[in-house]
Parts: C-alpha cells; sequence; structure tokens
C-alpha cells in the first residue's frame, strides 16, 4: 500500500485504521503523505533547520491532531495547512534577520546586481544561481506568510484556486495579501537600489 499513487490513495480506510492504532496503517499514511509534506517544508524551510526535523513535526502534528479532521475538506489539504502553518511557526521562532545591505552581498550578487542594471540579456549559470540567492535573501526578509505567497503564487505558479484551498482564505483575502506581500518585497528592492545608487 505505501508505493500506491496519493491520487488513489484510501484515504478514509487507512485513517481509520490509524485511529485505532495500526502501525502498519501509520507508515503507509506517512509514505503517501510525505512527497507533499517535503515539497513544502523545503520551500519555506528556516535557515539552520533540517528538513528531516521540519517534516518530522509536521507529521506529529498530523498524527496527534487525527481525531480533529473532519471530512468537510480533503485530508491532504488538511495536511497541508498543518504542514503550512507549521513552517510559519518555525519562521516566526527564528530570530528576526537584519535588513539586507549592498555590503552584504557575495561577490557574484554583486556583479549580477550590477549586470541587472545595464543589460537583461542571458545569464550564465553562475548569474542564475547568484540570482536565486538574491531573491532567497530578499524573501527572508518578509514575513512568513508574505513569503509563502509569493513562492506559491510567483514562483511555483499556482492558482487562486489551490492557494485558496491550501490556506482556507477567501479569493478577496488572498488578492489583498498577495498585494501587501509584493509591494512589501518591492519597496526592499527599491532600498536596495537606493544603497547601490549611493
Amino acid at each position: 500500500m505505501a508505493d500506491e499513487a496519493p491520487s488513489s490513495f484510501p484515504w478514509e480506510d487507512c485513517i481509520e485504521r490509524v485511529r485505532a492504532n495500526d502501525q502498519r496503517a501509520a507508515r503507509d499514511l506517512v509514505a503517501a503523505l510525505q512527497p507533499t509534506v517535503f515539497s513544502i517544508v523545503r520551500g519555506r524551510l528556516p535557515r539552520g533547520v533540517a528538513e528531516e526535523d521540519l517534516a518530522q513535526e509536521v507529521f506529529m502534528k498530523v498524527f496527534t491532531r487525527l481525531d480533529q479532521f473532519r471530512s468537510e475538506m480533503p485530508f491532504e489539504h488538511w495536511v497541508c495547512r498543518i504542514a503550512v502553518n507549521t513552517c510559519i511557526d518555525a519562521l516566526r521562532r527564528q530570530a528576526r534577520r537584519p535588513e539586507l545591505r549592498r555590503a552584504d552581498l557575495s561577490v557574484e550578487e554583486e556583479a549580477l546586481w550590477d549586470r541587472l542594471h545595464v543589460d537583461s540579456g542571458q545569464s550564465s549559470p553562475g548569474e542564475t544561481l547568484a540570482a536565486r540567492e538574491l531573491v532567497a535573501r530578499l524573501l527572508s526578509q518578509l514575513t512568513p506568510r508574505e513569503r509563502m505567497l509569493i513562492e506559491w503564487v510567483d514562483l511555483e505558479g499556482k492558482g487562486t484556486a489551490e492557494v485558496c484551498a491550501l490556506t482556507g482564505w477567501s479569493k478577496m483575502i488572498l488578492k489583498v495579501r498577495l498585494f501587501r506581500a509584493r509591494r512589501r518585497l518591492k519597496t526592499l528592492l527599491d532600498k536596495l537600489e537606493r544603497k547601490e545608487t549611493r
């Protein structure tokens, strides 16, 4: 059963068996959920935290709260909410990071920053890596919720309906929060640009 695809996985049967303390069912449930949980954890991993540790925290919450699950929503969505909230809590626990300054950039990031202001041609693999690192550093200055929204919608291309299902928000709330997150990211970029021109 552990190798069965999550889309055809017998969630209800497995959940009932887990509630009856069936250890094999618990292992099967973890195996079926692992790709989803690890995908969420990898995308929101705080610095200095091992993804296995954060995923284990998610699974502990899933199992300790299993009696709270009601069938009003798909089980996978319920688990996704737990995973997202666990990641947000971990990010909140982490010490606040100082504002990114031009002096904080690596040589590669600084070269990329200079190049972005000169031309928009093809980037080399090294510049692409530097761009990703620069984006990650800017995202790390957002609140956990802002970062999650930018990553899901702008970087991963998740649709409005999917994000609403994962968060439980209405479309209007999602649009407002996404607008604010993008505005905050633009503010951080503008600050970095102003420091670069001094």
